[in-house]
């Protein structure tokens, strides 16, 4: 009798184990999916970071040289967690006898991390549905979804490398510790919340989101102890946690942008403290009293609030939060913000591009979160409103909002699996529940039948069948997308020849080479801000501006020498110890990526400085076009920019012939002429084209009008760089 009692057990726990055995081996699987299809640029091209190179330049020498004359203060200006991160697991292969050089650590970091995120979607998804299939379809789609993919492939050494997996896990801890009610859960959230705080600046999305989501749980009446003691633990710990980081220091009570999250803080133990009362004082004395103590604490917050933003203790709203719900705003005010090609508002195709088929299965999966309504499924249904929203507002927020879309995705598409792919199937001949209501012929037909109705073999193969072809165009699909527009390294550019064959443009890897190997250590180099961590990191040499931004009077400088005559700009490059000027030009093979498609943000930024010296208007014709042909303004034509790019081009074609082939135009004959600089290196494909900046004496006898520039400026010391003619366009 005892073996008979122990054989059930022992089934079920064989059974148990065999089941959480496969969805290891499975999630496993899936980390390597997720970590080969990132691999694609390391294999096509080679082991490089061809994404923020600031910071990959900070983690491996951990020297800046970047914004001359005024320095970078490193640890002030950039989120630490990313270059933390790279150097422990440096360390610690170290340490381990693995001798792995740091440059391979940055570039395979993301894809390593992506891996880690498609466990901690798993865990998330589990906490949303019992069935375990959810959580698995979740990390599948994760792992390979484009909308992920374009920010974590290799060689993309920036902070959502590990930002969206701290992100994903700390939703999951905040879950926990409020489906628990554990300190320990809510400390454990606090701890990655922090982290994430160091990593990224999207931490603002954490910050506000789990604070709307116990509001919003206090509003429908589900105040709890668990849901008081897990978010008062990860507001106080987490906050401490967070104010560790320098960049962040006393934001986190002195910002407007934090001030949500300390107030629900308080809103909770006004509740918590209300519902002692309750239970302490009588039904009417207690209402009289909660209304008194509700209408006096709402004043007494409201107005310290006011008061101290007018003081100016607590910072107001800052100008991205701004952008996000008004789109016109930053180009206006923050013309730098809206620069930036991943800040415009997001194109319906995109959504396709970027999510493919989870795009439409993402309503249902929130319907079903409507469905069933549990707090958890309050969080993904809030989560869900809002990066929509923002996701629309924004380019780069689709990375936002891909970890909410997989989530839902997975919980439908498990939902029809379960469904249709049932092996127990109602008996037909059982007999039906007692209820007040009469079976409808329909009803019995059905039940009489296997051959219609949900539990029918025909309705279960079209309908698994059909989601197998979905869920393999899906595959196909991301696959065919992260090949081929997202595994091309910034710096590398492919194309394709009329017969087919791939071509690849080395430009920009060419020239920052030339600049190593050809201009003295310390020769600091201006170029607009998009090639600042390039040139930093590639061709190791001091630049005025990079991708960092942290200051807009700076790079308005930049704008202001480019867009201006040579008179006006050479006293700026000199003032600055420019010795050499790059610029972008794709006009010669059609790379539309160039400065002269830029060139009007320049000028934008210069004038939000300078609005008396520089105007945008001055750029357009009288019919307001933008134009770069005969029929440009005299202020288009005398700009530095226009000179540096246009400089020579005329030799490459037969007279009169010279064409634009981005804008599409024909160019004047006579081009443009320098006096305040000279050609020193041009690329192969003339799209990087590098200036140096002549000597004070040189100018003078080149131009007669010499006086009109700065004077008091001491000769430039050190041997020039030799002079390179323009390389002309192989044709084969």
């Amino acid at each position: 009798m005892a073996a008979t009692a122990v054989d059930p057990f022992l089934k079920g726990l064989t059974s148990s184990s065999t089941r959480g055995l496969l969805r290891v081996i499975i999630l496993a699987f899936i980390a390597a999916a997720a970590i080969s299809s990132r691999l694609f640029s390391v294999i096509r091209f080679e082991s490089i970071i061809h994404e923020s190179f600031g910071i990959g330049l900070t983690t491996v020498s951990l020297l800046s040289r970047t914004w001359h004359p005024l320095g970078r203060v490193t640890g002030g200006t950039l989120y630490p967690g990313l270059m933390v991160t790279s150097g422990a697991i440096y360390h610690l292969l170290r340490f381990l006898s693995l001798p792995v050089d740091i440059r391979n650590i940055c570039v395979l970091l993301a894809p390593g991390f992506s891996g880690l995120t498609a466990l901690a979607m798993y865990l998330l998804t589990s906490e949303m549905s019992v069935s375990p299939s959810a959580g698995l379809l979740a990390a599948v789609f994760i792992g390979i979804t484009p909308g992920y993919i374009s920010r974590s492939v290799a060689g993309s050494y920036d902070n959502e490398a590990i930002a969206i997996f701290l992100l994903v896990f700390t939703f999951y801890l905040w879950i926990k510790a409020l489906k628990n009610g554990s300190i320990m859960w809510g400390a454990l959230a606090a701890l990655f919340y922090g982290y994430m705080v160091s990593a990224w600046g999207g931490y603002v999305f954490i910050t506000n989101l789990i604070p709307l989501h116990a509001f919003v749980l206090i509003c429908m009446g589900r105040y709890s102890s668990r849901l008081y003691i897990g978010y008062t633990t990860w507001y106080a710990l987490g906050t401490l946690a967070s104010m560790q980081i320098p960049f962040v220091g006393f934001l986190p009570i002195r910002n407007s942008d934090h001030m949500a999250a300390l107030g629900i803080f308080g809103l909770l133990q006004i509740v918590a403290f209300v519902e002692f009362l309750r239970s302490q004082v009588p039904g009417k004395q207690f209402q009289a009293l909660l209304t008194t103590l509700v209408l006096v604490t709402f004043g007494i917050a409201f107005s310290g609030l006011v008061l101290l933003t007018i003081t100016g203790v607590i910072a107001p709203w800052s100008g991205r939060f701004y952008s996000l719900w008004d789109t016109g705003y930053a180009k206006i005010h923050i013309p730098i913000i809206a620069s930036v090609s991943e800040h415009q508002p997001t194109a319906w195709p995109a959504f396709f591009f970027d999510l493919n088929m989870l795009i439409w299965l993402f309503p249902a999966g929130v319907y079903m979160c409507f469905y069933q309504l549990k707090d958890e499924h309050v969080f993904i249904i809030i989560y869900a409103v809002l990066a929509s929203y923002f996701a629309g507002v924004m380019v780069r927020l689709m990375l936002t909002l891909t970890p909410v879309v997989c989530v839902a995705a997975a919980l439908i598409v498990s939902h029809i699996l379960d469904t249709y792919l049932r092996l127990d199937s109602p008996d037909p001949n059982a007999q039906p529940k007692a209820t007040n209501e009469k079976p409808t012929q329909s009803s019995l037909r059905a039940a009489r039948t296997r051959l219609v109705g949900i539990y029918s073999g025909l309705s279960k193969g079209l309908v698994s069948a059909s989601l197998v072809v979905y869920l393999l165009l899906f595959v196909a699909h991301c696959t065919w997308v992260t090949s081929m527009a997202y595994s091309s390294p910034s710096v590398v550019l492919a194309s394709k020849l009329p017969d087919g064959s791939q071509y690849i443009i080395d430009d920009y890897r060419e020239a920052y080479y030339w600049l190593r190997q050809n201009t003295e250590k310390n020769a600091k180099i201006m170029s607009w801000w998009d090639y600042g961590y390039q040139i930093g990191g590639m061709a190791d040499r001091p630049t005025l501006v990079d991708n960092n931004t942290w200051n807009n009077t700076h790079i308005a400088t930049v704008g202001k020498a480019m867009s201006s005559r040579e008179e006006v700009s050479y006293p700026i490059l000199r003032q600055h110890d420019v010795d050499y000027v790059l610029v972008v030009y794709g006009g010669l093979i059609g790379y539309s990526g160039d400065d002269i498609n830029k060139f009007l943000w320049m000028v934008r930024i210069a004038e939000g400085i300078w609005p008396d010296e520089v105007k945008e208007r001055d750029f357009f014709t009288a019919r307001g076009e933008y134009r770069v042909d005969d029929q440009a303004t005299p202020t288009m034509r005398n700009s530095l920019m226009y000179k540096l790019c246009y400089h020579n081009l005329n030799s490459l074609f037969p007279k009169g012939q010279a064409h634009d082939r981005v804008r599409g135009v024909r160019l004047p004959a006579e081009g443009p002429q320098l006096t305040t600089l000279e050609e020193a290196f041009t690329s192969e494909n003339w799209i990087i084209r590098i200036y140096k900046v002549k000597d004070l004496d040189n100018v003078g006898r080149d131009h007669n009008s010499a006086v009109a520039f700065e004077k008091g400026h001491k000769k430039k010391k050190g041997t020039r760089a030799k002079r390179r003619g323009p390389k002309i366009l192989r044709t084969e």
